[in-house]
């Protein structure tokens, strides 16, 4: 019965695994060299917040709840989680900002930026464009509203989707 017990339980770890592919590691140390290269420092890697990036990279991939009025921040009901339509006039933000806390033990709000491009997207092709959108830019090194230091950021890439999310508060 124990090993049942622990065959069982390593054919979890995989799922319960928070950890970045080379991809995603990749990409979090891209956006830290970016950031130094700015002055700032660099942002604690969070399990929670990867967590949250990870899943809403394959929903965007596999469910394509992007489409017509909804942008890359919205969510499928395909999932384990609430499902919206984040359209441009961020009149539902509070489903984006409310994943971590719905999602993980990240009890904060969290703040995300979405790139999709063609299969495959490279970590080094999310960033530029990423960098030429003034508003994802300013998300990244910490300007205009976005001011506060990020204590938390989480990275995932998945078939041509990439996600970044952002938090103010240490993921403990």
């Amino acid at each position: 019965m124990r090993f049942l017990l622990f065959l069982f339980c390593l054919q979890l770890l995989p799922v319960l695994s928070q950890e970045p592919s080379s991809d995603e590691q990749e990409l979090y140390e891209l956006i830290m060299d970016y950031r130094a290269s700015k002055g700032l420092p660099n942002i604690a890697l969070s399990p929670s917040l990867t967590k949250v990036a990870q899943i809403h990279s394959k929903d965007l991939s596999e469910n394509r709840p992007d489409q017509g009025k909804c942008n890359g921040h919205s969510w499928s009901n395909e999932g384990d989680w609430t499902p919206c339509c984040y359209t441009s006039d961020h009149k539902k933000a509070s489903c984006m900002w409310d994943k971590p806390k719905e999602l993980t033990s990240y009890q904060f709000p969290g703040y995300e930026i979405s790139c999709v491009g063609s299969e495959p997207l490279s970590p080094s092709k999310a960033l530029e464009t990423w960098k030429k959108s003034k508003h994802h830019n300013a998300v990244i090194v910490n300007k205009d509203i976005w001011d506060a230091p990020w204590k938390a950021i989480g990275v995932g890439m998945f078939k041509g989707y990439a996600t970044v999310w952002f938090g103010h508060q240490s993921d403990n």
